[in-house]
């Protein structure tokens, strides 16, 4: 959610404290601001509502600079958006501190500051953090420790990064529960939110843990863990990337991602052939002692794993249990024996999909495996067995080419497991066929771009939508009305077709667009049945239908056709398809497409 940026540099570090803000600009945010320590030994700041761009202005205005700084963009959660409310906080023109997490104790350590004459001028649970470190300093002299005495204070989750006036050359990062990295350079050092915020300066990093607290200074850093004790951590040389070209020829991100589908996921099954090994080492043992899977997930990788969940009982014949994962880790939950779990996360970062994991009874877990867009991320060193999608940097808010290579990640799962436990379900030349198709399929389904984006028309006066599903469709109607309701506000909902006359009939009338995903398969007749329901009581059909399963356009009633193909595919197929009827109704709207209001790209807070 909140992106934290931080430099201690011999050189001026403003044009890395900015460009790193602008790589995190994807996680979603309202105001942005950054502090240092300037050439005359002061402590000076910008801070505005709104974009990064709109602290670049205040900057080329009243440039500021020096060595060692801070910087961050602001998602809400405790006050408003507003300058005041945005970070860093800054006490006395002395300490200035930048958190991204929830202070769960902030009141009642408010009220003791105020108790004590001490003035919060922010709605902010972060500013209490500011005073209570500078208080600290004063008796304890050194920043360090000042800051390693304040952190036992603190219930909840942070990452934070402080500078003090008193030693300009120091910065001091700690994390408990919020994604923090360092990033070591030459005659500098830096700590960010994830590493593509530092990228552009530095392939070398140091995944901090829990508990850990750094102090950084141009030409050194120093860990230590929750004990107080020097920690090594052992840092990572990642890989050189080609990096993420601008928009091209599209006008949003979003449209650019979706159109980048098919090579997404070529890249994601690789040869075409599920393969044990290509979720580690210990894959080839552990699959075949597999009795059970629970996949925990939020959100649109929600969607995902009940999509799986159908292929996975389906096909290799083993009980699946999906949950979501942030009420998951709040009940009490059976864990069968030697479950398979699956954390399913596009940063690796969400934080309830990492508790979730912490909460099954590890005595009967087989073992956990990541399915994830971003290596060494906290899922990916959480979890025995990885696999990465290959979605590549996603941009927009609202999820697409993400979510499909998820749904390629989980078919590799579900054909590797089928392999040991059902060997008959599909042949080898089954299994690459279906592989190699979504890609494919995918390209063709882009084919009706300019079909869909006549039908988005019809939306844009509307303020409520119903989508409909059968079977392993109903996951991606969720997830047809999660991207409309995402980027275009309005509201949308999504029903098994069956339940329609268990309640939401009620809503039915011709204001009320009814999109229906409506593929060749089983349940082809039953689904139409329910259809027919919505006709007759005056309700606009949008049918996205498979192009041999009969259906046509007549009174109230608008069909798409989709292209051919097999059913393992189908699910990629339809995805496609309502990201496009989204994506036109919110450019027709005139939204922000890959800034939605008030989301964040990685939810990093419970």
């Amino acid at each position: 959610m909140c992106g934290i940026v931080a430099v201690a540099a011999q050189r001026d570090c403003t044009d890395i404290l900015m460009e790193g803000l602008r790589r995190l600009e994807y996680r979603g945010y309202d105001s942005a601001g950054f502090a240092l320590i300037d050439r005359h030994g002061g402590l000076s700041s910008h801070k505005c509502l709104g974009r990064v761009a709109a602290l670049e202005e205040a900057q080329a205005a009243s440039p500021i600079r020096g060595g060692t700084g801070i910087a961050h963009t602001r998602w809400a959660t405790h006050g408003e958006p507003s300058v005041i409310n945005a970070h860093p906080h800054i006490v006395n023109d002395r300490i200035a501190v930048v958190h991204n997490g929830i202070i769960e104790n902030h009141a009642a350590l408010r009220e003791q500051l105020e108790a004590e004459g001490r003035d919060c001028l922010s709605d902010t649970d972060t500013e209490v953090v500011a005073h209570l470190i500078e208080q600290a300093v004063a008796s304890e002299g050194a920043l360090l420790l000042a800051v390693q005495t304040v952190l036992p204070k603190l219930k909840g989750a942070y990452a934070l990064a402080i500078v003090d006036r008193e030693a300009p050359d120091t910065v001091i990062v700690a994390r408990q529960g919020s994604p923090l990295v360092l990033g070591v350079g030459i005659g500098e050092n830096f700590a960010g939110s994830d590493t593509l915020a530092l990228r552009s300066v530095t392939d070398t990093f140091i995944y901090l843990e829990d508990g850990d607290v750094a102090e950084m200074t141009a030409d050194r850093y120093r860990i230590f863990n929750s004990a107080g004790e020097v920690a090594n951590r052992t840092p990572t040389r990642l890989a050189s990337q080609v990096e993420e070209e601008g928009l091209g020829d599209h006008e949003h991100f979003m449209r650019k991602e979706i159109f980048e589908q098919p090579a997404r996921l070529r890249d994601t099954v690789g040869q075409g052939s599920a393969t044990d090994r290509a979720f580690g080492k210990k894959a080839a043992a552990l699959f075949p002692k597999v009795a059970s899977v629970q996949i925990l997930a939020c959100g649109t990788s929600y969607h995902a794993g009940l999509v799986a969940r159908h292929w996975i009982e389906a096909l290799a014949g083993l009980p699946c249990q999906v949950e979501v994962a942030s009420e998951f880790r709040y009940r009490h939950s059976v864990t069968l024996p030697n479950t398979l779990v699956v954390g399913i996360s596009q940063s690796g970062e969400t934080a309830d999909t990492l508790a979730a994991l912490e909460h099954v009874d590890a005595d009967r877990v087989l073992g956990r495996l990541a399915i994830c867009n971003v290596d060494h991320s906290a899922l990916v060193r959480a979890s025995e067995l990885v696999y990465l999608t290959q979605a590549g940097t996603e941009i927009g808010v609202a999820s697409t080419k993400a979510f499909t290579t998820q749904l390629a990640a989980l078919l590799n799962l579900t054909l590797c497991l089928a392999r040991h436990h059902a060997p008959k379900a599909l042949s080898e030349i089954e299994v690459t066929a279906a592989l190699e198709e979504m890609a494919s399929a995918a390209e063709e389904v882009l084919k009706q771009d300019e079909r869909i984006k006549a039908l988005s028309h019809r939306f844009t006066n509307k303020h409520h939508a119903l989508f409909l599903g059968r079977g392993i469709y109903h996951p991606i109607a969720m997830e047809g009305a999660l991207k409309l309701k995402e980027i275009s506000y309005i509201h949308a909902e999504a029903y098994p077709a069956g339940e329609l006359k268990h309640g939401p009939l009620a809503l039915v009338d011709q204001d009320m667009p009814v999109v229906a995903v409506a593929p060749d398969d089983r349940l082809m007749e039953k689904l139409r049945s329910n259809l027919e329901e919505v006709r007759a009581r005056g309700g606009q059909l949008f049918v996205f239908a498979s192009e041999n399963a009969g259906y046509q356009s007549g009174p109230g009633c608008e069909v798409l056709e989709m292209p051919a193909c097999g059913p393992l595919a189908g699910p990629i197929v339809f995805t496609i398809a309502l990201q496009l009827l989204s994506y036109h109704v919110a450019v027709a709207k005139g939204t922000d497409v890959d800034k939605p209001r008030n989301l964040a790209k990685s939810v990093t807070v419970e």
